[in-house]
């Protein structure tokens, strides 16, 4: 016992720890996606469960992306009249609205809104039914839960992620074009020859790649958070769960911010 004791207060062991465990998390996750992704495709399909998680994810959500969408391109049109008005330059603001929602902004603030909207409910949903019992009732009645619990929410996240992004990028011009037409004068026609001339087919589809690589990391990252939170050390239960939703939304929160930027380096 104090052989072992001493070993785990070896910093050389504790580095070792350190090094291994996001290594050994990250396979298990990978090969969590890998067997939830399989299981889309197999017979019979979960049709019903992919509309039902469709709309969970998908239609739930239209709200508060239509809002943040509206306010960000406003926001951007404001903060961009009056940096490009410095310059004599305010009549490329529908570009710069349109090119920054399409390319960055919308897939990156969608998908942090899913999270914080239905990511936390898929880990906690899913921690809950594992602490219960639930996923273990379903092995013994020969189900299998990862087909059952995340593929369909998987094949929901691919479909409804590009969509959000895409009321989110359509909204926030329009309120890029409130601000900057509405409010502060420059031609309406102007503003749309702007985007129309400036957004072309590459970044419309690189916005949507991105939003499919989001829809993966994130559900990914919660459902596989919830269905581990028994494996969780640092506390049991309801507190289990409460540090499996947490870990959930920091986690997909950061690893979509670094996914943008490898994206974006490969995509321009």
């Amino acid at each position: 016992m104090q052989k072992t004791q001493s070993s785990d207060l070896n910093p050389v062991t504790r580095l070792g720890r350190f090094v291994i465990q996001p290594i050994d998390e990250m396979g298990r996750m990978t090969l969590f996606l890998l067997y939830g992704l399989l299981h889309i495709f197999s017979w019979p399909i979960q049709v019903i469960k992919i509309i039902e998680q469709i709309y969970y994810i998908g239609m739930k959500s239209v709200f508060v992306i239509v809002l943040t969408g509206a306010f960000t391109g406003m926001v951007l049109g404001l903060q961009g009249y009056y940096t490009l008005v410095k310059f004599g330059s305010e009549g490329i603001l529908g570009a710069a609205v349109a090119l920054t929602l399409i390319r960055e902004m919308g897939p990156v603030l969608t998908a942090i809104m899913v999270i914080g909207r239905a990511g936390s409910a898929m880990a906690a949903e899913i921690g809950i039914m594992r602490i219960s019992e639930q996923i273990d009732a379903l092995e013994t009645m020969d189900i299998d839960p990862i087909r059952f619990l995340v593929s369909p929410r998987i094949a929901a996240s691919l479909i409804s992620f590009p969509l959000l992004t895409a009321i989110f990028d359509v909204v926030g011009i329009l309120g890029g074009y409130f601000t900057g037409s509405v409010m502060l004068g420059i031609n309406p026609g102007i503003y749309f020859s702007r985007v129309q001339s400036s957004v072309v087919l590459q970044d419309i589809s690189g916005g949507f790649i991105k939003s499919i690589v989001f829809a993966i990391v994130v559900v990914t990252v919660c459902c596989f958070q919830g269905y581990m939170t028994h494996t969780r050390s640092e506390g049991f239960g309801s507190k289990g769960v409460s540090l499996s939703t947490t870990s959930a939304v920091v986690t997909s929160c950061v690893l979509v911010l670094i996914t943008d930027y490898i994206l974006t380096s490969f995509l321009l």
